[in-house]
């Protein structure tokens, strides 16, 4: 059975598909990112906030997120991450 988590902004992903979950500050996942634009693989997710996370799925589809790594890691192992302040990290959805 699948099971899905939230990726911000009312955006749901599969975490059976999910390979990897990484920072996209590197130049390595960088160039990842603007090749599956280029070539319609990239779904942008972040609603226009900055690209804080990316995953990277198995049918070589790229997803952008607004929420950190961390946050996405903890939702796909059943536990939710509070930001500063005790609020959940994703504040500026509204």
């Amino acid at each position: 059975m699948s099971q899905f988590i939230h990726i911000g902004f009312g955006n749901i992903v599969n975490t059976d598909k999910i390979i990897a979950v990484v920072s996209p500050e590197s130049a390595p996942v960088k160039r990842l990112v603007q090749r599956a634009k280029e070539t319609g693989t990239a779904v942008d997710a972040t609603q226009g906030r900055r690209t804080k996370a990316v995953l990277v799925m198995e049918d070589s589809r790229i997803i952008l997120s607004a929420l950190l790594p961390e946050t996405i890691c903890a939702r796909t192992q059943g536990r939710e991450t509070k930001g500063p302040g005790g609020r959940e990290e994703e504040t500026d959805e509204a």
